[in-house]
């Protein structure tokens, strides 16, 4: 895992910064599914010689570390150790300085020594021995220290910001770190005050504080473009960027990073020149520009660091083992496994090894020729095992023993699987390693689960879902590459317990207490899922209980796509109980379906083949729940949508006589959790209105734009903004001065499951989904309440993403309006304009909804035979409030 940020000098920020890129992808959150090798086998555990390699601890050599004398010896001891990643020996080494400072009463020596021994009780899990390392140090150097122990002091805030923020305790961090940037800037430490600026973002980032934190990370920027020293500038640029990465800002972050790479090349220093190329192979990847990522993993390989070197190789094997390019990759990683097998004891090279051990599952699985042998990768997973017991590192121990037990679960051999398995979880919970222990939480269940231990498996599953609970605000935080690997190794922990949840069994149904259950992880998937798509915990402080949420005349249905069928939750309002209904369609099938059901639907001309498809849709999702839900006379459905169902124009859903949309009023919701269903607070509609009529370098002109302005400027009071007077400064300058309800927006704008690419275009600019998120929050100090209504008329989602429309969600709930109006493709825009114009009109009159207001519109344009057709009007989809 990569190192915190911890500047003690200037030293230390060029090592911490090495960290924060070089030790990405060790902990790759996960090693897969359980699947069968087809014919090599593992021997049985208990005739195995890998549980003797195991408890042979001979047969790793350590680098003999000199027997220290004096305090000075153990301390620089320490740091050797430290940075090798052994640090149990360097917690070791520095326990035995502070034991002889204290000895001979050296008081400030015995803070220093007491700063750094905190660093490696943090890093050991040793939460309780690392707090009272660092108020020992503390209660030394007093509440107001003298000058000559204020660089001191500043080391101790910032080991105690760094343990706060470990601990979940974001607000303190950020405090204590506000503190030690005050005290760095009064001694002039610039290059302290630098990286404590950078750690202040992230806590900033944490507590969803995100204006305060991009703007302490545009001061970084400011203070790092005065610095005249090359190095400081190297430095800083990467750990910057690398920040920036984490919170999901790649764009900045490869400015920055490029920034980095210039001022090491003019150092002509080929090392810091490498570790760069190391993050921008990352940050390539994160924008998934594999071509790039593998450029720089190759540059990066030249690296005269040995470390350096494995890093980027193993990262290259695992994007060419991603792209499936099986030749290069089978080249690639005898040499890999030599390399590591010759490496030092350490923490970073026990991570790599089990990084190694997943990519070559995965090529033994997906490849012919020369492929790893289950004995290979059993090798490289033993010899992991040996490198932690040698270092006493308990972590490691837990990880490389749990990578091992996955190797025994693959091949079907479910006790020595087990055995291992529950070790590993006993260790990583014994040290606080929740971003590891859920990883054995969730094997366990799988095994057990193949066992057909089906309760106890929903135990192991059910602890796999809350330690992850518990851990997704910190998720990113404690691994910056946890977004490489969403889709294999978080999201199938939710999916595969719903599956046990919903199982049923020859007995009965699934009972109320799982169908809650199951829903109460499908919500939290949501807001996973968004977290994971921003980068960051976004919405915690928009979560409300579930159970508090008035539904009023709606009814809520939960779609949940599972491998080989389509489970239905329904809530009705007023009724406590949730009903439940399966399909057996499987998930392939539906993806098949939405896909050609979007193509049909897209083209406005009727083919039968369109209708028999939004029929095939209804019967699935609508027709098991019809009855149910017409004797709650409810007259609106909310839609929490899953995965590719995301994609579905639900108005357009056929039952072979009427659209969906005649039947019912709709609205999706990324997350019941995350809805305030308190109506419009006001009927008098006030809107600041921007588009864009003319065309722009690759976006054509949108003719209707004018006509659209125009309607709204007839129909409530308004501030207009068109085209060239559309720029971000503009509109952002228009949210703060007036307090309207409604920001409408007429312009392109595109829906991506990519952050980096969900944006909708200014005159100026394209406006990232981070950027819409600062500009249109940047009026909740000056506005008593927030934007009720968001419109954009001219978006569209990303062709060929089949999770599109999670950019969607994401800007729906980014940008602080409580409902999101939003087109999921490109529609005509006459029809466009004629039904926003009606829309508003509808939402005028009293006791209408924006769900029944948006339902009207939609109605209206299909009793005109020139916009009958699903093209014109399916597209726009209400998310959020529906009120």
């Amino acid at each position: 895992m990569a190192q915190k940020l911890q500047p003690f000098s200037r030293k230390t920020l060029r090592w911490v910064g090495m960290a924060l890129c070089s030790a990405c992808l060790c902990l790759g959150l996960g090693l897969g599914q359980s699947t069968a090798y087809p014919s090599t086998t593992l021997p049985s555990l208990a005739r195995s010689p890998i549980s003797n390699l195991i408890a042979n601890r001979d047969t790793v050599s350590l680098p003999r570390q000199q027997i220290a004398r004096s305090p000075e010896e153990w301390l620089q001891q320490g740091k050797t150790l430290f940075q090798v990643g052994q640090f149990a020996a360097a917690a070791d080494a520095w326990s035995q300085a502070t034991e002889l400072y204290q000895a001979q009463r050296q008081d400030l020596s015995l803070a220093i020594a007491l700063n750094q021994l905190t660093l490696a009780q943090q890093e050991l899990g040793q939460w309780q021995q690392a707090q009272e390392s660092i108020s020992h140090s503390l209660e030394i150097i007093g509440s107001a220290p003298t000058p000559d122990k204020l660089p001191i002091y500043a080391q101790a805030l910032n080991a105690q910001g760094s343990l706060q923020l470990a601990q979940g305790n974001a607000t303190k961090a950020l405090a204590t770190w506000e503190k030690t940037t005050e005290i760095y800037t009064q001694i002039k430490d610039e290059t302290g005050r630098l990286g404590s600026l950078i750690n202040r973002a992230q806590a900033q980032q944490v507590l969803g504080l995100y204006l305060q934190s991009r703007k302490t990370l545009e001061g970084v920027a400011e203070s790092l473009q005065k610095q005249t020293d090359p190095e400081i500038r190297a430095t800083g640029y990467r750990s910057l960027g690398n920040v920036l990465r984490l919170v999901g800002d790649l764009k900045e972050a490869e400015k920055f990073l490029k920034l980095s790479l210039d001022n090491a090349a003019s150092l002509s220093s080929p090392q810091e020149v490498s570790v760069t190329q190391l993050s921008l192979g990352n940050t390539a990847r994160a924008r998934n520009d594999y071509a790039d990522a593998l450029t720089y993993y190759q540059q990066a390989a030249q690296s005269p660091v040995p470390s350096t070197q494995l890093q980027a190789q193993l990262n290259r094997l695992s994007v060419l083992i991603e792209q499936e390019n099986w030749l290069q990759a089978q080249q690639l990683w005898p040499s890999l496994q030599t390399q590591l097998a010759d490496q030092p004891a350490s923490r970073r090279n026990v991570y790599s090894q089990v990084n190694l051990v997943k990519s070559l599952v995965k090529l033994h699985q997906g490849s012919a020729g020369n492929t790893p042998s289950i004995w290979d990768i059993a090798e490289v997973a033993v010899h992991a095992v040996q490198q932690a017991n040698s270092i006493n590192d308990q972590q490691a121990k837990a990880y490389a023993l749990g990578s091992l037990g996955h190797l025994y679960e693959l091949d079907q051999q479910w006790a020595e699987a087990k055995k291992l398995t529950e070790q590993a979880l006993l260790i990583a919970q014994a040290n606080n390693a929740s971003e590891i222990s859920y990883q054995w939480q969730w094997q366990l269940g799988r095994i057990l689960k193949s066992q057909k231990d089906v309760d106890t498996a929903t135990v192991a599953y059910t602890g796999a879902f809350q330690t992850l609970e518990h851990l997704r605000k910190d998720l990113v935080a404690t691994n910056p590459e946890a977004q490489f690997s969403f889709r294999d190794s978080v999201e199938p922990v939710y999916r595969e317990l719903v599956d046990l949840l919903l199982s049923p069994t020859a007995a009965s149904t699934p009972s109320q207490e799982n169908l809650k259950q199951a829903r109460e992880v499908m919500e939290s998937l949501q807001l996973t899922e968004l977290d994971n798509f921003f980068r960051s915990a976004c919405l915690d402080g928009q979560v409300i209980s579930i159970d508090k949420i008035d539904q009023q005349a709606a009814a809520v249905i939960y779609p949940i796509l599972l491998r080989d069928r389509i489970e239905l939750i329904l809530s009705l309002p007023q009724q406590p109980a949730l009903e439940h209904k399966t399909i057996p369609i499987a998930e392939a099938d539906v993806e098949e379906t939405v896909t050609q059901f979007r193509d049909f639907i897209e083209k406005p001309f009727t083919a039968p083949e369109g209708k028999q498809l939004g029929k095939d849709l209804y019967d699935w999702l609508i027709r098991p729940l019809k009855a149910s839900i017409d004797q709650s006379q409810a007259d609106t459905l909310v839609f929490v949508l899953d995965g590719s169902l995301r994609n579905v124009p639900l108005a357009a859903l056929y039952d072979g006589q009427d659209y969906l949309i005649e039947q019912y009023a709709l609205a999706i919701a990324p997350g019941m959790q995350l809805i305030n269903t308190q109506p419009l607070r006001s009927r008098k509609l006030q809107i600041i209105a921007a588009g864009i009529s003319e065309a722009r370098k690759d976006y054509p002109a949108l003719v209707y734009v004018d006509k659209e302005l125009q309607e709204i400027s007839a129909l409530a009071p308004s501030e207009i903004l068109r085209n060239e007077q559309f720029t971000s400064t503009a509109l952002q300058k228009q949210i703060q001065e007036l307090p309207y309800p409604v920001v409408h927006l007429a312009t392109h704008g595109k829906f991506s499951s990519n952050a980096e690419n969900t944006f909708v275009l200014a005159w100026d600019q394209e406006i990232g989904v981070h950027q819409l998120n600062d500009l249109l929050r940047s009026s909740e100090q000056v506005r008593q309440n927030p934007i009720e209504l968001l419109v954009l008329s001219a978006c569209e989602t990303a062709a060929g993403d089949r999770r599109a429309a999670l950019g969607l969600a994401g800007v729906s709930v980014r940008a602080g309006a409580r409902s999101t109006l939003a087109s999921l493709w490109n529609v005509d825009d006459q029809s466009t304009a004629t039904l926003i114009g009606q829309f508003y009109q509808n939402l005028n009159q009293q006791n209408t909804s924006k769900a029944k207001a948006l339902q009207q519109a939609q109605r209206k344009l299909i009793a005109d035979a020139n916009f009958r057709h699903p093209a014109h009007w399916s597209a726009f989809v209400l998310v959020g409030n529906w009120l």
